[in-house]
């Protein structure tokens, strides 16, 4: 090992765990999730003393979701788990987050450089004496690994991993074994913040590829822009934003991309989703002689099955490291740049007008009584009335997942789901972080959809909201077991039923109390149509716990459709 940097050769001597709580401050990080483990406590002890907060959570699945929920509000977290048995348990939800493209720092308390020298027989080992072997496994679900057992390199790693993580929108991997958490590096680094920019694109072949954006775009008798999920994740929005008033092109947003488009808009026409798309979108789309496609993440549960009808000859494609138009691509050219400069060029265009999104809810649907049972189609348009600007919503894969294509929101909500990874509990991990990530920016309404079935899976993290204060309004939807699955295959089969929980008693065991929870049970449209009006429910002064009952057999639509061609495309031999 190398031996340790000399106090007298540093200017200004700090801590390694200090210098990396330092620079997590710096990125805009106010709390840590994660899980104590002897191997992490004494780095933990620097938490506070960086002028962060430590939020302790049931278990490091749940740590890794919140971690997920706080990024994607706050632009970055970060997450401490303990070697072995702790970061493993949170490995899936991180592998959600790289396949999702969100920037979480993952700092792993290990044994001692000395432990790991000798090969000692430790615990949370594998018995074998092998200290890499749980750092290979996140090897490929992080985009940079910072392994800190030197201190002369320590502060280089600890600087580029948090560099990359931004860079990249992907999580990272930090280890601190604990005789590195004191030794020293020099914080005068610390003067200087890490350089979080991209480099701008090379200008001519930049200029190059504007020129022939505005070709095609110049030529179109009827283009729009259909907006997904990466637009968010690398930052662009404020360019498309203006893209999206200065063309007054029709406008669209795919599944993933709920959230990235001011809904409110004129010229926004709803969601595209092939055959899940609200209603008179689909037309609209697969008839456009070009395409503006932004951040696309065509995955089958965000295009309803693969069931875009969109030829490659008609979109141009701008994504975070290319822009491909038609069947030629530019690889290194980023898209923040290109869309700026096609906004400023782009001069007069073509518009044919497109669909109106609305939250009208069908005629047919709008039937009160005492006992009139609360359907899909009538509650998702009866929300986004209901929903203010800047909530925040978070929907579970599943039933709410899709149900919300059919609600349009007011101007400045941010929508949390996780289409593509689809780990089912990972929303209610999830609203704990985006609820103390709105706390930190201004106390944000945050909103929680989740079926009875996900929520089962990871609960125990309401409990962590109770604990840290935190206000969020969270609607369970009680329809008795694994709807999608239901819809997928075994619709009456065993395996899609749960167990039957007093949903409501769990507050109270979780700590609320009258002063800091309420609960509801709402079994009917009027019921439910009650509560939205309840201005007081509206506040959401303090943890709101609704269990909405549906009927077993009900969904929406599009999750129907899609489910339908993910039993075909399992079936396929």
């Amino acid at each position: 090992m190398a031996s340790d940097i000399r106090t007298s050769e540093l200017k200004e001597p700090v801590d390694v765990a200090e210098y990396l709580f330092r620079r997590l401050h710096e990125v805009g990080i106010r709390g840590v999730h994660g899980v104590p483990g002897d191997y992490n406590l004494v780095a933990l002890d620097y938490i506070p003393r960086a002028g962060l907060n430590w939020v302790g959570n049931v278990n490091e699945l749940n740590a890794g979701y919140a971690a997920d929920g706080y990024a994607r509000i706050k632009g970055i977290s970060a997450v401490v788990t303990t070697f072995g048995v702790g970061e493993l348990s949170l490995l899936n939800a991180i592998a959600g987050a790289y396949s999702e493209f969100v920037p979480i720092v993952h700092i792993v308390g290990t044994p001692s450089t000395l432990s790991q020298k000798d090969g000692m027989l430790l615990h949370h080992t594998l018995g074998n004496g092998n200290f890499e072997v749980f750092s290979g496994m996140s090897k490929n679900i992080s985009c940079a690994m910072a392994i800190l057992n030197d201190p002369h390199e320590a502060a280089t790693l600890i600087d580029n991993a948090i560099r990359e993580c931004w860079v990249q929108s992907r999580p990272v991997y930090i280890t601190l074994p604990t005789d590195m958490v004191q030794k020293k590096v020099e914080g005068e680094r610390l003067k200087k913040p890490i350089d979080l920019n991209h480099p701008p694109n090379q200008a001519e072949k930049e200029d190059y590829v504007v020129d022939v954006v505005l070709k095609y775009l110049h030529a179109a008798k009827n283009p729009i822009i259909l907006v997904d999920a990466c637009a968010q994740r690398h930052r662009v929005l404020e360019e498309v934003h203006e893209l999206i008033e200065k063309s007054n092109l029709p406008t669209f947003v795919a599944p993933m991309g709920k959230g990235a488009v001011n809904e409110t808009l004129p010229n926004y026409g709803g969601v595209y989703a092939g055959d899940g798309s609200n209603e008179g979108v689909r037309d609209r789309v697969e008839s456009s002689d070009l395409i503006l496609s932004i951040g696309a993440i065509k995955s089958d549960f965000n295009t309803a099955g693969f069931t875009y009808r969109i030829s490659q000859l008609s979109t141009i494609d701008f994504h975070s490291d290319y822009v491909r138009v038609k069947y030629s691509e530019y690889p290194g050219v980023r898209m923040q740049g290109v869309l700026k400069k096609v906004v400023a060029k782009m001069g007069k265009l073509n518009i044919q007008p497109g669909p109106t999104a609305s939250n009208k809810i069908a005629q047919e649907d709008k039937k009160m009584s005492n006992n009139e049972v609360i359907s899909h189609d009538w509650l998702w348009p009866r929300v986004g009335q209901w929903l203010q600007h800047d909530d925040i919503v978070i929907t579970e894969t599943g039933t709410a997942n899709f149900g919300i294509w059919e609600t349009k929101f007011p101007k400045g909500v941010s929508a949390l789901s996780q289409v593509l990874w689809g780990s089912i509990g990972y929303s209610v991990g999830a609203c704990q972080g985006a609820a103390l990530a709105a706390k930190e920016m201004g106390n944000r309404r945050t909103i929680l959809f989740v079926g009875d079935g996900s929520f089962e899976l990871t609960a125990q993290e309401v409990s962590t909201m109770i604990r840290q204060g935190l206000n969020p309004i969270i609607f369970l939807i009680n329809n008795e077991g694994y709807t999608i699955e239901r819809y997928i295959h075994g619709f009456e089969a065993s395996y899609n039923d749960i167990s039957q929980w007093k949903y409501t008693d769990l507050i109270p065991t979780f700590g609320g109390t009258p002063e800091n929870s309420k609960t509801y049970q709402v079994k009917t449209k009027q019921e439910a149509e009650d509560l939205f009006n309840d201005k007081e429910f509206a506040k959401a002064g303090k943890l709101q716990f609704v269990e909405l009952f549906m009927p077993k057999e009900d969904a929406p639509k599009a999750l129907k459709l899609t489910a339908e061609a993910s039993a075909r495309n399992n079936a396929k031999q």
